[in-house]
């Protein structure tokens, strides 16, 4: 059995789906569906069960979840980087992981769980994933700080060789189209560009970045999920690790790739960015995958442009919002 935390989010459906590829079923959905449409994630999929998130705490340690856990993947967490409720993140991203990892540990289950590039803060110190660069991050917002402080609790107890932490970069794909404003800016791009023709992006406010050449490390769903399925699979690796391409490409780029798998000419338009953001803006992000590569991970990232023709050509220009066994 593998128990999924966060199945029916982005990545947590995309997993189902892989571990589906491979002709696996015994899954264990967790999440909170509530009046959200991310139940659209998990039609087409195969899974032994869901269970709500907070009903799950309660059947941790009772006969219900007997049997043999192979893994616990814990995907399950408030991910809007805008969320104010300090108390709610400390509760759903920090003790709930708490949780999960001491049942993960009891079961002798192997434990991954979703870490974040949000941790690096502006980025100024580097994209650094090894253990003594930890305690100098220092995050933007108070939804990477709940996820650092979830890393540190398992360097303080001596666990963090004994999990797999994993940063995402900038993920895109299928099965985001629940997620609003967190949405990728690719999936926001297509229906803009449809609607409009053109594609507005944010004005660069340092002289060292022209308009739109403000970098990012984007990296497509389908390879994240192969790097938890590798770590499944390797259980002996333990520690955090960068997942991206190991590539800082530019938003000028990524718009240049959605018009061409569009079929259209670029037209992009450069607008104010709000205040609100000016000051938590990152400039650059690029995974550093020394860590992940060294420890013998061989799943090969593809580029920006492949990644993106995929996403609009196989899904987004059918109406496609969700990975099924078509693709």
């Amino acid at each position: 059995m593998i128990i999924i935390t966060g199945g029916a989010g982005f990545i947590g459906s995309a997993m189902v789906w892989e571990l589906n590829q491979q002709g696996y079923r015994d899954i264990v959905v967790v999440d909170n569906l509530a009046s959200t449409n991310k139940w659209r994630n998990l039609v087409g999929l195969a899974y032994h069960r869901y269970i709500q998130k907070d009903n799950f705490l309660d059947l941790l340690n009772t006969r219900y979840m007997e049997g043999r856990i192979e893994a616990v993947i814990h995907l399950g967490a408030c991910s809007a980087t805008t969320e104010a409720d300090c108390d709610y993140l400390i509760r759903n991203n920090l003790e709930y992981s708490k949780a999960m990892c001491r049942f993960a540990q009891e079961r002798n289950a192997r434990f991954i769980y979703a870490s974040s590039a949000a941790t690096y803060g502006d980025g100024s110190r580097g994209f650094d994933d090894s253990d003594e660069a930890m305690e100098g991050l220092h995050p933007l917002n108070m939804y990477g700080y709940s996820k650092h402080l979830f890393d540190l609790w398992l360097k303080g107890d001596g666990l963090l060789n004994k999990m797999a932490g994993l940063k995402f970069f900038n993920v895109f794909g299928p099965n985001e189209y629940h997620k609003d404003d967190m949405r990728s800016v690719i999936c926001k791009a297509f229906t803009q560009i449809r609607q409009t023709g053109k594609l507005k992006l944010f004005k660069s406010y340092r002289k060292e970045y022209a308009d739109g050449e403000q970098r990012r490390d984007f990296v497509y769903i389908k390879d994240c999920v192969k790097v938890i399925d590798w770590l499944i699979k390797n259980p002996e690796v333990g520690g955090i690790f960068n997942v991206g391409t190991g590539q800082a490409r530019t938003w000028n780029d990524l718009a240049r790739g959605v018009f061409t798998a569009m079929g259209r000419e670029p037209q992009i338009e450069y607008v104010d960015m709000p205040d609100t953001l000016r000051g938590k803006y990152q400039y650059y992000t690029c995974a550093d995958l020394t860590k992940l590569s060294g420890h013998g991970c061989d799943v090969d990232f593809r580029p920006l442009e492949d990644g993106v023709t995929d996403y609009v050509q196989n899904y987004l220009m059918h109406g496609y919002s969700h990975l099924t066994s078509r693709y």
